[in-house]
C-alpha cells in the first residue's frame, strides 16, 4: 500500500469521478437550478413607509400552481438521493468500508459546509443589527434564511439511516417501500380527519424515506427492467391519483403548499418524476454528453451542497440591496405581480443564478474537503446526526438570529467532532486506496 499526501490544491479542487451516471447527474444539477430558480420567483421585497421588508412574492396568486408543477422537485431530489447513496454505499461494501464508516463520511460533507453557512449567515445578522435595520426585518431574514434549511435535517437523517434501510431492502423490497407508503397516508389520514396540521410533519420521515427507498429500485435496475408499457401505466397512474387528489380537495394543487408539512401527493410526484427518469434515461444521458449541458453537470455535481446552502443568503441579500437602492435613488420598486414586475424577472433571475454560481464556485473548497477518518462505534456517529438534525431544527423553530446561528454552529461542531476518530498517526490515503475505510478525497457532492 502507497500512502501519500495529497497537495492541499488536490484536496480542494472539486471534481466528478469517472464511471458516474451522467443521466443521473444532468437530472440532480437541473433540480438543484430549479430549486434556485422557484426560490427566487418567490422572494419578493417592498419597501413602505414602514421601510423594506422581505415577502412571498407568489402568496395569493395563480402562476405559483403551475410554476409547482414545473419546478417541484423535491421528490425526485431524494429518489436520486436513494440511488446515489445506495450505489456508493455498495461500492464501499466491496472496500471493507461499514455502514459507520459510510455515514460518518455523510456527516462531514453535508456539516461542514452548512456550519460555514450558517456562521455566515448568524455573522451577517449581526452586522445588519448594528448597521441599525428594525429589528423585524433582521428577524425576518433571518427566518426566509432558515426555510431551506429543512433539507439539510431530513436529508442528514435519511442518510443516516441509508445502510440500514438498504439492507432491509435488500431482504424486503416490497414490503419496505410499501410499509413506509401506508405510514405516510396514515399519517395524511389523521391530519385531515383531526385537523391537527402538526400531525403532517411526521411525513418529514415517511415520506422522504419512501423517496429514497424509490431510488434504491432505480439502483437496482428494477425500474428500468419494467417494459415500456408497465412504465407508462405507472406514470397515467400517479398523474390520475394527482389529479383526483386535487379535484376532491384531498390536496392542494399547489406543489409548494404540499411540502409544509409534506403530503402524499409528493409520494405520487416521485412516482411520475421516477418513470419519466426511467424511461427518458437513454436520451438524457446523450443528452447529457453535449457541451452545454455537460457544462452545467460538471459545474452544479461536484458543488451541489453549496449551491443549496448559499442561493437563500445571495437571493436575500439582492432582495435587501434592491430595496436599498429603491430608497437611495427614490424610484419605487415595482409593485409585486404587476406587469413591469414581470418585466423584470428574467434580470431577476439570471442575476441570481450568475451571483449564485459565483458563491458557489469561491466557496466549493469547503464542501471539497477530505473527510477525516470516521469513529468505529456507531454510537458516536448516531449522536452526531442527532446533533445535526437538533442545530437545524432549532434554527426551523426558534429561527435564525445572532444568538441560534452561534448555537447551531456549536451544535454542528460537536457533530463534526463526534462523527471523526483518532486524529493522531491517522494518515490520509491516495484516491486509489480506500482498504482504511476513509472517504473517498475526490470532492464530489454529498448530494450524490
Amino acid at each position: 500500500m502507497t500512502i501519500v499526501r495529497p497537495t492541499a490544491a488536490a484536496a480542494v479542487t472539486p471534481t466528478i469521478p469517472a464511471g458516474r451516471d451522467r443521466a443521473v447527474d444532468l437530472v440532480r444539477a437541473l433540480c438543484i437550478s430549479a430549486v434556485v430558480v422557484l426560490h427566487a420567483m418567490m422572494v419578493g421585497v417592498t419597501v413602505t413607509d414602514a421601510g423594506p421588508s422581505f415577502v412571498n412574492a407568489s402568496d395569493g396568486t395563480a402562476w405559483v400552481v403551475p410554476l409547482s408543477w414545473a419546478l417541484q422537485v423535491m421528490p425526485l431530489f431524494f429518489v436520486i438521493g436513494g440511488f446515489s447513496g445506495a450505489t456508493a454505499f455498495r461500492r464501499a461494501r466491496t472496500r471493507g468500508v461499514d455502514g459507520v464508516g459510510f455515514v460518518a463520511g455523510r456527516i462531514h460533507r453535508l456539516l461542514l459546509p452548512a456550519l460555514v453557512t450558517i456562521g455566515a449567515a448568524g455573522a451577517m445578522l449581526a452586522l445588519l443589527a448594528a448597521a441599525g435595520a428594525p429589528s423585524d426585518l433582521v428577524t425576518l431574514a433571518g427566518f426566509r434564511f432558515a426555510q431551506p434549511l429543512w433539507f439539510l435535517g431530513v436529508f442528514l437523517i435519511c442518510q443516516a439511516l441509508l445502510p440500514a434501510l438498504l439492507r432491509l431492502h435488500e431482504v424486503a423490497p416490497l414490503r419496505s417501500i410499501a410499509a413506509l407508503a401506508a405510514a405516510a397516508a396514515v399519517v395524511d389520514i389523521a391530519r385531515i380527519t383531526t385537523g391537527v396540521e402538526a400531525l403532517g410533519f411526521l411525513n418529514l420521515a415517511f415520506v422522504w424515506l419512501a423517496m429514497q427507498q424509490l431510488g434504491f429500485f432505480l439502483a437496482d435496475g428494477r425500474i428500468d427492467a419494467l417494459s415500456r408499457r408497465a412504465r407508462v401505466l405507472w406514470l397515467a397512474g400517479a398523474v390520475a391519483a394527482l389529479v383526483l387528489s386535487f379535484t376532491s380537495g384531498i390536496h392542494s394543487p399547489d406543489l409548494v403548499a404540499n411540502i409544509n408539512p409534506p403530503t402524499t401527493a409528493l409520494l405520487l410526484v416521485g412516482v411520475a418524476h421516477t418513470t419519466l427518469l426511467s424511461l427518458f434515461r437513454r436520451p438524457l444521458g446523450r443528452l447529457a454528453a453535449r457541451r452545454l449541458p455537460s457544462a452545467l453537470t460538471e459545474f452544479v455535481t461536484p458543488r451541489a451542497m453549496t449551491v443549496y446552502l448559499w442561493h437563500m443568503p445571495v437571493l436575500l441579500c439582492l432582495a435587501g440591496l434592491s430595496a436599498a437602492g429603491a430608497m437611495m435613488t427614490g424610484m419605487p420598486l415595482p409593485a409585486l405581480d404587476s406587469p413591469s414586475w414581470w418585466l423584470t424577472r428574467p434580470l431577476w433571475l439570471a442575476v441570481a443564478l450568475v451571483v449564485t454560481a459565483l458563491v458557489a464556485r469561491r466557496l466549493a473548497p469547503i464542501e471539497a474537503l477530505p473527510a477525516p477518518a470516521p469513529a468505529r462505534a456507531a454510537w458516536r456517529v448516531g449522536m452526531a446526526a442527532v446533533a445535526g438534525t437538533a442545530a437545524v431544527a432549532m434554527l426551523l423553530v426558534a429561527g435564525t438570529s445572532v444568538v441560534t446561528a452561534a448555537i447551531a454552529v456549536a451544535l454542528l461542531g460537536v457533530a463534526l467532532g463526534t462523527a471523526r476518530g483518532p486524529v493522531v498517526g491517522v494518515p490520509r490515503v491516495a484516491l486509489h486506496d480506500r482498504s482504511h475505510g476513509v472517504p473517498r478525497l475526490d470532492g464530489a457532492s454529498p448530494l450524490s
